[in-house]
C-alpha cells in the first residue's frame, strides 16, 4: 500500500491535471456543473454496479471517475470564487468531527444504534427542520423508501419487533387484493405502493438492503433470459415462435447453471 506522502502526491497530481485540462482542453473548458450532473449520476451507478459485482479492480476504476467529478466541481467552484477543493475537504472534516462527539467529545455510546440516533439529533440541532430533510427528492423510489424509514427509525419512530412489521405487510397485501377485486386503478396503485413500502420496512428489520436484493434478482433474471435466447438461437428458433413449455425447459436449465 502507498504511504501517506504517496497518497498526497497522487491527489496533488490529479489537481494539477485538472488545472491543465480546464485551461487547455476544449471539452473540459466548456463544462459546467449542470452539464456534468448527468455524467456524475451515471458514474455513481457504474460504481454501484461494480460493488454489486464485487469487482475490486472495476471499483477502483469507478472510484477514480467519481473522484474526478468531485475535483471537477471544486475547480469550477474555485473559478467563481465560491469554494475550492480545500473548502470541500475541510467542510466534510468539520461535519464528521461534529457528528462524532463519541470520538471527538465526551458523549458515550453503547452501539451502532446509539450513533445513528445521535447523528439525527445533531442534524436537527444544526438547523435541519425535518429528519427527512436530508433525503434527496431525486432518489429512486425504492432507495428513497429505505432512507426515509432509516431516518425516522433513528429518532425512535419504529416498530418494536419484526413480527409487527410482517403483520403490516399482510395487512397491506389484503388491502391491495381488495382494491384489485374492485378494479379501481388509482386505488390499486396506491395500495401497491403501501405493499412495497411495508416490504422495504420488513427488509430493514432483517438487515436486507432492498435495492441490492432487487438488483440481484434483476441480474439473475437477465442472465437466465439471455441463456434462453442463446439456446433458442442454437435451434434457429425465435422466442416468439416457441411455446411457454419449450421456453420453460431452457429456463429450468438456466436455473441449474
Amino acid at each position: 500500500m502507498n504511504t501517506r506522502a504517496q497518497k498526497l502526491q497522487a491527489f496533488d497530481r490529479l489537481l494539477t491535471i485538472m488545472d491543465e485540462l480546464r485551461e487547455q482542453c476544449p471539452w473540459d473548458k466548456k463544462q459546467t456543473m449542470e452539464t456534468l450532473r448527468h455524467l456524475t449520476i451515471e458514474e455513481t451507478y457504474e460504481l454501484g454496479d461494480a460493488i454489486l459485482d464485487n469487482d475490486l479492480q472495476e471499483i477502483k476504476k469507478e472510484l477514480g471517475d467519481v473522484l474526478l467529478h468531485i475535483v471537477f466541481y471544486s475547480k469550477i467552484g474555485s473559478e467563481t470564487k465560491d469554494f475550492d477543493i480545500a473548502d470541500v475537504c475541510n467542510g466534510i472534516c468539520e461535519k464528521l468531527i461534529s457528528r462524532h462527539p463519541h470520538i471527538y467529545g465526551d458523549v458515550k455510546v453503547e452501539n451502532e444504534e446509539d450513533v445513528k440516533r445521535n447523528w439525527e439529533k445533531l442534524k436537527l440541532k444544526e438547523g435541519n427542520k425535518s429528519v427527512l430533510q436530508g433525503v434527496p427528492n431525486s432518489l429512486p423510489a425504492l432507495v428513497k423508501a429505505s432512507r426515509i424509514q432509516e431516518k425516522v427509525a433513528g429518532v425512535g419512530f419504529d416498530w418494536e419487533e419484526p413480527q409487527q412489521v410482517w403483520e403490516k405487510v399482510e395487512e397491506e397485501l389484503q388491502e391491495f387484493k381488495d382494491e384489485v377485486a374492485v378494479g379501481n386503478q388509482d386505488a390499486m396503485e396506491d395500495e401497491f405502493g403501501d405493499v412495497l413500502f411495508s416490504m422495504v420496512n420488513y427488509a430493514r428489520f432483517l438487515n436486507i438492503n432492498p435495492e441490492n436484493a432487487l438488483e440481484r434478482t434483476n441480474k439473475k433474471f437477465k442472465k437466465r433470459f439471455e441463456y434462453l435466447e442463446q439456446q433458442a438461437a442454437l435451434l434457429n428458433k425465435s422466442l416468439q415462435d416457441m411455446t411457454l413449455a419449450e421456453m420453460d425447459v431452457f429456463w429450468e436449465k438456466a436455473k441449474k447453471l
